[in-house]
């Protein structure tokens, strides 16, 4: 009856809010702002938060990010074109790659 439809109603309001609390902590984690980041953020924060990019950073060198870029995109389905790829890797690369600068 409508006793199920309000729980079905309940339910859905309920992910929503939890999925816009994700997004709140989201945007707490802030990426260099340099060119190709929009894209990292789009690219990337679809499947899961942007801190794994900040946690990875200090063992990943350009190969490497490349390697998690890619399987990314082939094992986990990540909707990436090739040019996406690459701007998302150079930008990985140059800002949270072994050899970047270490944030201040």
């Amino acid at each position: 009856g409508s006793n199920t439809m309000w729980r079905s109603v309940v339910a859905a309001v309920a992910l929503v809010l939890a999925a816009m609390a994700a997004r709140a902590d989201e945007s707490s984690i802030r990426l260099a702002p340099s060119e190709g980041v929009e894209r990292v953020q789009a690219a990337c924060a679809i499947c899961h938060s942007l801190d794994y990019i900040l946690m990875n950073s200090p063992f990943q060198d350009k190969a490497a990010w490349e390697k998690t870029v890619n399987k990314m995109v082939k094992v986990m389905g990540a909707p990436m074109t090739a040019d996406d790829v690459a701007t998302v890797v150079a930008y990985l690369d140059r800002h949270y790659g072994k050899a970047a600068p270490a944030a201040p």
